[in-house]
């Protein structure tokens, strides 16, 4: 609590220039997010700028995350668009997974996790293009089949580093929906938000029980959060997959050489 508030005391949070810079920073990155993902580390890139720790700025971040996510599953379910059953399959063990992420508290070098995460965000970036089918158009034979254990646990896996940093998450959680459950990029992108959404109050609950979140800061940035949401999934569904499709193959190659830069 002493850290937030000496951050308060020393950063006039309702100045017009932080409330403009937060609000302009957060539209990008709830249309991001929305679309693709990836853009969290510009949350945490702008938080720790104005004195946060880490931590605090992680935690501060999942409130605009919560709102952002809660805002597109809305539009996505009033046009259709999203599968609540098997939305509730895929989103409990990534909530589940969460809380333990949320709570991880080990040793753990940065340094080779981002390279990693680098090389996996290629390789997804390869199946992206290598069968462009499967992400363009259901695979009717998928859907049609209970999620197995095996599904479950990657949901878990995925939930447990989303607890841990969002920035990614929904990359992740896109193309896991594509190929393992079957959604074209469309509804794998409607039920992405509805599974953040169902994790990223458990995990604000964390940070909150820590006292590692700045209120009045995630309060003005989701205000962009929420309108960039709204912007990025009214564009995804006029426009489609494909859209989705090349958007996301952006967010990765950027996302993915700028952790190969922060760390060579």
């Amino acid at each position: 609590m002493d850290v937030i508030m000496e951050f308060l005391r020393t950063t006039d949070v309702f100045s017009w220039l932080i409330i403009t810079i937060l609000v302009v920073v957060g539209f990008f990155v709830g249309f991001v997010n929305t679309v693709a993902g990836g853009a969290t580390a510009l949350s945490y890139i702008l938080f720790m700028g104005m004195g946060m720790p880490a931590n605090v700025a992680n935690g501060t971040t999942r409130l605009g995350v919560m709102l952002q996510f809660i805002t597109s599953s809305i539009v996505y379910n009033k046009e259709g668009y999203l599968d609540k059953k098997k939305g509730m399959q895929i989103g409990i063990p990534v909530a589940l997974g969460s809380i333990g992420g949320a709570q991880f508290a080990a040793n753990l070098n940065i340094k080779a996790f981002e390279i990693c995460l680098s090389g996996a965000l290629l390789i997804m970036l390869f199946f992206l293009f290598y069968d462009s089918k499967k992400f363009l158009h259901e695979q009717t034979e998928k859907l049609s089949k209970k999620i197995n254990w095996k599904v479950w646990l990657v949901f878990l896996f995925i939930g447990f580093y989303g607890g841990f940093t969002h920035i990614g998450v929904g990359i992740f959680i896109l193309v896991a929906s594509v190929l393992l459950v079957g959604f074209d990029l469309l509804r794998a992108n409607a039920v992405k938000q509805f599974a953040v959404m169902l994790y990223t109050p458990l995990a604000l609950l964390v940070f909150a029980l820590n006292n590692q979140v700045v209120w009045a800061v995630g309060a003005i940035y989701a205000i962009g959060n929420i309108s960039g949401a709204l912007l990025a999934t009214k564009l995804a569904i006029n426009w489609g997959a494909n859209f989705i499709r090349w958007f996301l193959a952006l967010i990765i190659l950027i996302f993915a050489f700028y952790l190969l830069y922060k760390n060579f």
